[in-house]
């Protein structure tokens, strides 16, 4: 009887969310709670899912659905490090699919004495996602998050896939979901590492980088970017979930509990807007992730490598490291042509590689 109960209460949230009701906080994270754990019936679990995102879900209420996917479905990593500890990630899902520039951004980043616990997930859409490119360079995404943590302690960055750290709920939710619910803002915002306070979190558009910075801002985070990249030549709305250097980057950053927005251009980095070709995807992940080993390595320069180097300055911007986007280009640059970069790689991989690595 008492289930019974349970599942005629949660039906009738159903329809209120239907008929325009909000949620408070505490409320959104008990129904997204149920939803994780399994709790309701899968008819109303995608009843539930969709209702909301088609109603329009608030900050709050995602803050409360971040509650429950934080407490109840991620697992942690902890380190002692003080100060900043960033992420780079984006949402995917975006337009105009380029070359994988987090996974390189990062290892810069992390050369420039950053320390990253970098997130990511196997492709959504487009041709490779993060984990794609790091196992493709030899990490080994089925080892146990210890040795992430290893990494972040001694190597001063690590790699955290989605697929290690996110319990039962949100990797059967995606394995049977094929449509848009609050999971695909709220994937990008888990925090497998306890220490990480701030990052640049890249959206598929204008409207999801705000609201993401908003539920960063209610979840705890100091400072954060959310770029939404422009390709000149492309309407706007086909845009990149990165800094871009085919184009303007309409940025909302998040300092000090306070939220603006603003636009930058490559000139702010100090850099030239190149065409979209130049930065845009290879037909596979292999190939894109040997573009990334051949720019870590000095093999190849130009745009790819300065793609690379704009987003870690993001990153370093971010922290605080570098007091200004052209300032952080340059730190990036310098890590990457003395090979600070690579050799970061190089340390990384010795507690997270598989026993035998194979480049492409």
């Amino acid at each position: 009887m008492e289930n019974e109960q349970q599942l005629r209460e949660f039906g009738k949230l159903i329809t209120a969310i239907a008929a325009g009701h909000i949620m408070g906080r505490e409320e959104s994270c008990e129904a997204y709670r149920q939803v994780i754990l399994n709790l309701q019936p899968e008819l109303q679990q995608g009843a539930f899912l969709s209702a909301h995102l088609m109603r329009g879900p608030t900050t709050l209420e995602l803050s409360g659905a971040w509650d429950a996917l934080d407490r109840y479905d991620t697992q942690k990593i902890e380190v002692s490090i003080d100060g900043p500890v960033c992420d780079i990630v984006g949402t995917g899902s975006d337009s105009l699919k380029t070359l994988n520039c987090s996974s390189p951004a990062a290892l810069i980043a992390a050369a420039c004495g950053l320390p990253i616990a970098k997130k990511g997930a196997r492709l959504v859409t487009g041709v490779s996602g993060a984990s794609d490119i790091f196992e493709a360079l030899g990490i080994n995404l089925d080892h146990p998050l210890e040795r992430a943590a290893l990494s972040l302690k001694n190597a001063g960055i690590c790699y955290l896939p989605g697929e290690a750290f996110l319990k039962s709920g949100w990797a059967r939710l995606i394995r049977s979901m094929r449509f848009t619910s609050a999971f695909n803002i709220l994937g990008p915002l888990t925090r497998p590492c306890r220490q990480n306070n701030c990052a640049v979190i890249g959206a598929y558009s204008p409207a999801v980088s705000l609201q993401m910075v908003a539920i960063l801002a209610e979840t705890g985070t100091s400072a954060a970017l959310s770029p939404y990249g422009m390709a000149e030549g492309f309407l706007p709305e086909l845009g990149i979930d990165e800094f871009s250097l085919c184009g303007p980057t309409r940025v909302v950053e998040l300092r000090h509990g306070s939220i603006t927005q603003y636009e930058v251009t490559p000139e702010d980095f100090g850099m030239k807007t190149v065409p979209f070709d130049c930065i845009a995807s290879k037909s596979s992940a292999a190939q894109n992730a040997a573009v990334v080993m051949a720019v870590l390595q000095g093999r190849q320069c130009g745009p790819a490598a300065d793609f690379f180097c704009m987003n870690a300055a993001a990153a370093l911007y971010v922290s605080g490291i570098a007091p200004s986007y052209r300032h952080g280009n340059d730190l990036a640059h310098e890590a990457l042509e003395s090979g600070a970069a690579y050799e970061k790689f190089e340390i990384m991989r010795e507690y997270q590689g598989s026993e035998v690595f194979v480049q492409n």
